[in-house]
């Protein structure tokens, strides 16, 4: 049987970009894969060289089907092998159409001119290889709701979406998708879940994921490539994988947890634009956001007090970045709105440094960014001066609290290694260590999990427990996975979509 890919003694042309040992490994007509490992293992390496974007010294790799006639219209018409195979990032965002994505792009609505695409006139160019495939994704995405929506308008989970639904309209016979269910409601991953495995079903689709968290490997998947050490392990069937995979939790040593509830207090009574004696932190009063013709949220009220840990919740297109957006005032619309944050109404003197500097943040949006290849360490410090896109070198007592923090993070190592040349996961681990480095009040951590493998997980939410038992130390987290909140958690708000 000819297989769909395979790779023969590989060795990556690029010496920065080479696995430990060379490659070998097929995939065979029928198969569906899961490519599973932790964090920096060298998952999305393979991928990278599965799609020759790092081309092999020796040898090259084989694709099956590269002249299988795929139709393309008419009957005669044949697709390269590019044409033939979809890959979804972790990284693929706003900013693909043009490369001009900035952090608060989003919200400002006053980049809308007539050359910014809708998500339905960028999936209208799309050709129909597959009759009735499109409606059925429309409704199973619920699309017809963000087809008028700007590109650069859509949430995290609603341009997932949209990523999703545009790869499947080019009918690809491989499609790669990177940590697909991150930043997906418990429904939309469910729906996802059971359209792919009615694809492999219907058609001669062959779906490759790339997981990190492995109780997030679909039923349907009939075999593991694992990857350790940047080693590419023999193929194993699903069933043997999952009764042999490793699960056990490195916990954070104590050392480092003694650290970290051990901080040093702040005199808060000293700190301008924050309560003196404790009480309310965040109130919204009336708060309602609109983007035209849209809804987004709709007499908003929510108070929280110093020491409260919240979890914010809500099916993707809730609102829940935009909330954050207001608190941090990232959102041109925030100083419209009756807010107060840190005993002090919104628009009364305060500069947004003022407000920042109590504030540790971290996001999906933030995490797509971060674009330039400096030194980790130099990732961390912004947290200090709470840029984005602005880039100062730490002083020496700075540069040791960073390395301390990175430290707890488990990612001192990598200190000088560039920012782009680290794993997403290990990029998500740098920028969780930028929003705590300023050991902040109030701390917001937006999916904060996202695309971490099960011990990151466990250490982060270990972290996150032990800085919450500190004095005047409040806490919003937003996640879709129930189980990734920490057990400090103590009241939960639920957004629900405005129609």
């Amino acid at each position: 049987m000819k297989p769909i890919i395979s790779i023969i003694d590989g060795i990556s042309r690029h010496p920065d970009w080479r696995m430990a040992e060379p490659i070998n490994m097929d995939i065979l007509p029928g198969e569906q894969i899961a490519i599973c490992g932790n964090n920096a293992m060298g998952k999305s390496r393979l991928v990278e060289i599965i799609t020759g974007h790092y081309p092999l010294l020796r040898n090259e790799v084989h694709y099956g089907f590269d002249n299988t006639g795929t139709e393309a219209g008419t009957p005669t018409q044949k697709r390269l092998v590019s044409e033939q195979m979809r890959f979804i990032s972790f990284r693929d965002s706003y900013g693909e159409q043009d490369g001009t994505y900035y952090y608060q792009q989003r919200w400002n609505q006053h980049d809308i001119d007539e050359n910014t695409p809708t998500a339905g006139s960028l999936l209208d160019k799309i050709p129909e290889f597959n009759q009735g495939l499109r409606e059925k994704l429309y409704s199973m995405f619920a699309l017809d709701s963000v087809l008028d929506k700007y590109i650069i308008s859509l949430s995290s989970g609603e341009l997932r979406k949209f990523q999703l639904t545009r790869a499947l309209l080019t009918a690809p016979r491989v499609l790669i998708l990177d940590n697909p269910f991150i930043g997906l409601d418990a429904e939309t991953r469910k729906l996802l879940k059971g359209l792919l495995e009615r694809l492999t079903q219907e058609t001669e689709l062959t779906v490759i994921l790339v997981l990190s968290k492995y109780d997030d490997v679909p039923e349907f998947i009939t075999h593991i490539i694992p990857v350790e050490g940047l080693k590419v392990m023999p193929k194993e069937t699903r069933k043997n994988f999952m009764q042999n995979v490793h699960t056990c939790h490195e916990a954070l040593p104590q050392s480092l947890a003694e650290w970290i509830v051990n901080l040093p207090h702040k005199d808060i009574s000293s700190i301008p634009f924050y309560p003196q004696n404790g009480g309310e932190i965040l109130n919204l009063k009336d708060v309602s956001i609109r983007y035209g013709k849209r809804t987004i949220l709709k007499d908003l009220n929510w108070t929280v007090c110093e020491g409260e840990r919240w979890a914010l919740q809500g099916e993707n297109g809730a609102g829940k970045s935009t909330l954050l957006s207001l608190v941090c005032a990232d959102n041109p619309q925030s100083y419209a709105c009756n807010i107060s944050l840190f005993g002090h109404k919104r628009g009364s003197g305060e500069s947004i440094w003022q407000i920042k500097r109590h504030i540790g943040y971290v996001s999906p949006k933030m995490h797509r960014t971060y674009l330039r290849d400096l030194p980790a360490i130099d990732i961390v410090a912004s947290g200090l001066s709470d840029s984005v896109g602005l880039y100062c070198r730490p002083r020496p007592e700075q540069r040791d609290i960073c390395h301390k923090w990175m430290e707890v993070f488990g990612i001192s190592h990598l200190c000088d290694r560039t920012f782009l040349r680290l794993s997403s996961g290990e990029q998500r681990l740098c920028l969780l260590a930028r929003a705590f480095v300023k050991d902040p009040e109030l701390l917001i951590l937006d999916e904060p999990l996202h695309g971490l493998d099960l011990n990151n997980r466990q250490r982060v939410r270990e972290i996150i427990k032990l800085f919450c038992q500190r004095p005047h130390k409040t806490l919003i987290m937003v996640t879709h996975y129930k189980e990734e909140l920490p057990d400090c958690i103590t009241h939960n708000l639920t957004l629900k979509k405005n129609l």
